[in-house]
C-alpha cells in the first residue's frame, strides 16, 4: 500500500533535503505532550516510532556492523552532531549525550523521557544497535542525557537505566513515618 507519507518521505530522501532543525524542535512539544501523559502511551509509542521512522527514511540510514558505526550512524541522525556529542567507545559501547535541552528537565518525569526515547529506540533497531539512557534530564540537577548504544544482540543487563534507577527506594530513608516500626 502507498500511503501519502511514504511518497513524502520517499521525495525527501530522494531530494538530498536535510531536516531543518526548527523542524526537528517542532515535534518536541508534541512528543512531550504524549509523553508527559502515561494514559496516552498506547498513542505515545507509536507516534514516537512514526517519527523515528520518518528519520531514518529522511536521512536514508543504513544498517552498521561494527559498535562504532551505530554510534556514528545514529549521531548522524541528528540535525547537528554537537547536540549528540559520542563521548566514549569501549570495546562493545559507544558513549553518548544529548545536549538539547530537553522540555522534561528537571521534572522529575523519568517515565516520560523513557516513553519519548522511543524515538532514539526506534532509530537504532534499524541501524542495528540499541540504547539505554543512563542519566536524563528529567532527573533534578541533570543537564545533560548520558546515553549508552549497544549492538542489538549485545547483551545490556549490566546497565542500569535512568527510569529504573530512579525508581529505587533509597536505601537511607526511614520506610516508617512516625519513626515506628508497627505504623
Amino acid at each position: 500500500m502507498n500511503r501519502p507519507l511514504d511518497k513524502f518521505t520517499r521525495w525527501f530522501a530522494w531530494s538530498g533535503v536535510r531536516v531543518p532543525k526548527q523542524l526537528f524542535l517542532a515535534f518536541v512539544p508534541v512528543s512531550v505532550w504524549f509523553s508527559s501523559r502515561p494514559r496516552l502511551n498506547g498513542i505515545t509509542r507509536p507516534l514516537m516510532r512514526f517519527l523515528g521512522g520518518v528519520t531514518l527514511k529522511m536521512r536514508k540510514a543504513q544498517p552498521q556492523s561494527t559498535i562504532e558505526g551505530v554510534g556514528n550512524e545514529w549521531q548522524r541522525m541528528f540535525p547537528s552532531r554537537k547536540d549528540v556529542p559520542i563521548t566514549g567507545i569501549e570495546s562493545d559501547t559507544v558513549y553518548a549525550e544529548i545536549h538539547m535541552p530537553c522540555p522534561h528537565r528537571g521534572t522529575g518525569n523519568v517515565e516520560g523521557c523513557y516513553r519519548m526515547m522511543e524515538y532514539d529506540r526506534k532509530m537504532l533497531e534499524r541501524i542495528g544497535g540499541q540504547l539505554v539512557v543512563l542519566r536524563s534530564q528529567a532527573e533534578p540537577g541533570v543537564e545533560v542525557c548520558q546515553l549508552a548504544i549497544r549492538k542489538v544482540d549485545a547483551p545490556v543487563d549490566d546497565l542500569v537505566p535512568a527510569h529504573i534507577r530512579t525508581k529505587r527506594p533509597d536505601p537511607e530513608a526511614n520506610p516508617h513515618r512516625s519513626g515506628s516500626p508497627f505504623f
